[in-house]
């Protein structure tokens, strides 16, 4: 039987999302589940790590059933999933814990002492500063709870559960693949290995930590209970899968050096792509995260509430009473950014910082937002465009640090997913900031489809991952390109708003 389906599964924070693909990338069936997330006391943020099981199973059970297609002719699943938490299985590859969120902020202290004790090291060695990631949240468990420690047998991530028990593996067969590993604290990400250095130097049992894999490899195949569970054939392959951003950028097909990946969504994220490891030290802002793609890396940086300031502003201060009429398929976003983009590019000298909740790149938590150069002749509509212009600007900082550390690189196209991707107003702004031109792509569902292309790859039945991804990432019309003058324009913006992020660190860090 020729099989020629592939299954990708989201392990996300909030929800797990399934879809069964036709290896040619054509979407087949979807289905998503809410994933709860525990706040058992203040500051403390868990998940379970049975939920991402039961989520996972109830999901791929409902698209196998409601698409018909014989499930023995399912060449293989992957998952990817949420990146900066950690999971710990003990020696019955049981949770020993919950699942330590990357929202749970309890290792501050811990990520304060990597930061000080050997925060340029840690930054060299994973790509990736000392920050909310597995190290600091590793060596908290050890310090805080030396019982708990005691009993983890390996260190996970959520797919390595879930296909750990739909496989009943071991715990010294448990895995991590190799996209995840600048977020560890403990890794030589250059050459995909554990640091002897950095475990010595903060005391961590590198007998802990799962074996480092690269994301198409088999780690085991669908037993019997699984089968029944997740309406899948016994013995399908199972992939080891890659972290959520990484199996994203490959659905869009960054796959080669000068491509820029934009996910315009609840944050917004700005991914580079490189033939070459390279680690921030200077500035401590990008992290470096190795791509599916065997000799590519995605130097990215994102803020934590890039989409969530465009809702903010609108529920909280956007004057609906001003005239506004939508028509039947019209929403208040569309007219905010057609107004916004009708006011001239600097929104007539006002700036606005994003960081509401502080800020993530780099790494400075008492950040607040603000607004600078209010005058009484700005509108509503030049307060929404400053917002607009933020994540530009922000995005302009990034690819500065990145063009220090890679000179030669030559970027070529930005790509654009996420609800913020559907706004060519805002995409032009983009485009007008960086120099770059921008290109939406069709679909919104790329994480599962890198994921199964992943599988695919396991599976044998995609031989070439980066040629796949390049054929199957259909862009949405034209690119946007972006106008010479209104670049040259925001040029020295740019600069004015990296000085004010200085100087509101300051004033927030003093």
């Amino acid at each position: 039987m020729l099989k020629k389906y592939l299954v990708g599964v989201d392990l996300g924070t909030s929800g797990t999302k399934s879809a069964l693909y036709h290896i040619n990338g054509r979407k087949i069936a979807e289905a998503s589940a809410e994933v709860p997330i525990y706040y058992p006391k203040p500051g403390v943020v868990e998940q379970d790590d049975q939920d991402f099981y039961t989520t996972a199973a109830q999901t791929v059970k409902q698209i196998v059933s409601n698409s018909g297609v014989d499930a023995r002719e399912i060449a293989a699943i992957a998952f990817d999933s949420q990146m900066a938490g950690v999971g710990m299985i003990d020696e019955d590859f049981q949770p020993a814990a919950r699942f330590d969120s990357w929202l749970d902020m309890r290792c501050q202290l811990y990520i304060e002492q990597m930061e000080r004790e050997a925060g340029e090291l840690v930054t060299r060695l994973t790509g990736c500063p000392p920050t909310c990631d597995h190290g600091p949240k590793m060596l908290w468990w050890k310090q805080e709870h030396p019982e708990v420690y005691r009993r983890v047998a390996k260190f996970v991530m959520p797919g390595t559960y879930v296909a750990g028990k739909m496989a009943g593996l071991r715990p010294e067969q448990a895995f991590i693949d190799y996209t995840y590993i600048h977020f560890s604290g403990f890794a030589d990400s250059e050459n995909a290995r554990w640091s002897q250095v950095l475990c010595h130097r903060f005391g961590l049992d590198m007998d802990k930590l799962p074996e480092i894999v690269e994301p198409w490899r088999v780690v085991g195949e669908v037993n019997e209970q699984a089968a029944r569970e997740f309406g899948l054939a016994p013995g399908t392959p199972i992939a080891a899968g890659a972290g959520d951003t990484a199996a994203n950028a490959l659905g869009a097909g960054i796959v080669d050096a000068g491509m820029l990946f934009d996910v315009a969504g609840t944050a917004s994220v700005l991914a580079g792509c490189t033939d070459r490891f390279v680690a921030d030290t200077g500035h401590r802002a990008l992290l470096t995260m190795r791509s599916v793609i065997p000799g590519l890396w995605n130097p990215l940086a994102y803020i934590g509430g890039g989409g969530i300031a465009l809702r903010w502003f609108k529920d909280n201060f956007y004057n609906t009473s001003l005239g506004e009429t939508l028509s039947s398929n019209e929403s208040l976003y569309e007219v905010m950014i057609e107004k916004a983009a009708a006011i001239p590019p600097g929104a007539d000298g006002l700036f606005f910082s994003p960081h509401l909740g502080g800020r993530i790149c780099p790494s400075s938590p008492q950040m607040r937002g603000a607004w600078i150069g209010a005058s009484w002749s700005h509108t509503q509509a030049h307060f929404f465009r400053a917002i607009l212009e933020s994540i530009a600007y922000e995005y302009a900082y990034y690819l500065g640090i990145l063009r220090e550390l890679v000179p030669d690189l030559r970027m070529v196209e930005a790509r654009a997913i996420g609800g913020g991707a559907r706004s060519t107003a805002w995409n032009q702004i983009k485009a007008d900031v960086l120099g770059v031109p921008y290109q939406r792509l069709v679909g919104n569902e790329f994480g599962t489809w890198g994921a199964a292309m992943i599988a695919g790859k396991a599976a044998g039945v995609i031989e070439d991952l980066a040629e796949h991804a390049r054929r199957t990432a259909h862009p949405d019309g034209d690119a946007i390109k972006p106008d010479l003058e209104r670049h040259q324009r925001y040029q020295p913006l740019v600069h004015k708003y990296i000085q004010i992020q200085e100087m509101l660190n300051k004033f927030f860090t003093s």
